[in-house]
């Protein structure tokens, strides 16, 4: 499949899946993806691979496939036995902004690392950096406030409140770790 056909079908199936029954989903899926492609200068190679996995990456939400209730691990699988994504792409979603934790919470993380091997690091960062810059609604925002406003819609004693709360340092951590490879790639001679 060549690149701009990998992105066709990412966008127009993340859209199939979430337009209608979740449009704030979907609209925060297309906010992630565009985060995504400002990414290019540091991911190189793997730039549409990151694009297509952050359009991606939420839809274990859509209804017709949310299984086990844990959207990482539904929409990976759906990726995997349905579509027949890549398996990076596979593996981006079912790791996606500190997946394991929430998996940990919920007695799953054995079956999500057994099943899906974690991503190159880089490429996982970058994931999580695109999701924690972005609301609901698709528009930029920080860290900091991405894990207020999910603590708040979910409240602060619910399994999400705090898995999310509990990842926010290494949240925090591999934001930072982008904003820092950006400003390097900036300072590069073209």
């Amino acid at each position: 499949m060549s690149t701009s056909t990998l992105i066709d079908w990412s966008y127009s199936l993340a859209e199939k899946l979430l337009a209608t029954p979740l449009p704030r989903r979907w609209a925060h899926c297309q906010g992630v993806a565009e985060r995504a492609r400002t990414l290019a200068p540091i991911v190189g190679e793997d730039a549409e691979l990151l694009e297509v996995a952050a359009v991606l990456h939420d839809i274990g939400y859509a209804p017709d496939l949310a299984k086990t209730g844990f959207h990482p691990l539904d929409g990976a699988r759906y990726l995997r036995h349905v579509a027949h994504a890549d398996e990076r792409i596979v593996r981006l979603v079912a790791h996606h902004s500190c997946a394991w934790m929430e998996a940990e919470a919920r007695g799953m993380r054995d079956e999500l690392e057994a099943e899906f091997p974690r991503e190159h690091p880089d490429l996982a960062d970058a994931l999580c950096y695109c999701d924690m810059n972005t609301t609901p609604d698709g528009m930029p925002t920080n860290p900091v406030d991405r894990v207020n406003e999910i603590t708040g819609r979910y409240g602060p004693d619910s399994l999400i409140g705090t898995f999310i709360r509990r990842a926010e340092p290494e949240i925090l951590a591999s934001t930072a770790r982008v904003v820092l490879r950006l400003a390097e790639a900036k300072r590069q001679p073209m």
